[in-house]
């Protein structure tokens, strides 16, 4: 079994090209860095590109959600945590943490992904072996606390 903490990525850092004119990263390229960080956690459960090429199986993204918490800026370096919240045969929910290499949290981001079958495409349930992987990561990420930010809405805040 995994150890129960959240799978961390290896460190990537932010491009030129994901600069904006305000001086930070693009709002776009969060989401970016985050996909890349996540296709690692991703390969522990046994997707990636020749899960497609030999399975014809694969993952896409149903739903994203971003929070946006400090700014990032050329040549800063990040990683992501991936927790695996929850799963059934054919989706998993995961949140991740976008923490700079000085330990403060960038942004969240949170994920329902589907399992496809390329021949459709057509959501489909997962083969036995990968669905015990995926059941093996969340048995583990199950004895963690739930990371802040899980499930927030969008919207303003009325006081009084």
């Amino acid at each position: 079994m995994p150890d129960a903490t959240p799978f961390m990525s290896s460190f990537h850092t932010v491009e030129d090209g994901w600069i904006d004119y305000n001086g930070h990263m693009n709002m776009g390229y969060y989401t970016v860095v985050m996909d890349r960080c996540a296709d690692e956690a991703f390969a522990g459960m046994g997707f990636g590109p020749a899960y497609v090429t030999e399975r014809g199986l694969t993952t896409y993204t149903a739903e994203f959600h971003i929070r946006y918490l400090r700014e990032l800026k050329l040549g800063d370096r990040v990683r992501s945590s991936f927790y695996l919240l929850d799963h059934d045969e054919k989706r998993f929910h995961f949140f991740q943490e976008l923490f700079h290499e000085d330990g403060w949290c960038a942004a969240t981001g949170e994920s329902l992904t589907l399992h496809v079958d390329m021949a459709g495409p057509r959501v489909a349930p997962m083969p036995d072996d990968i669905a015990a992987r995926v059941a093996e990561m969340a048995r583990a990420h199950a004895t963690l606390p739930r990371p802040e930010g899980v499930g927030s809405r969008i919207g303003i805040r009325r006081t009084g």
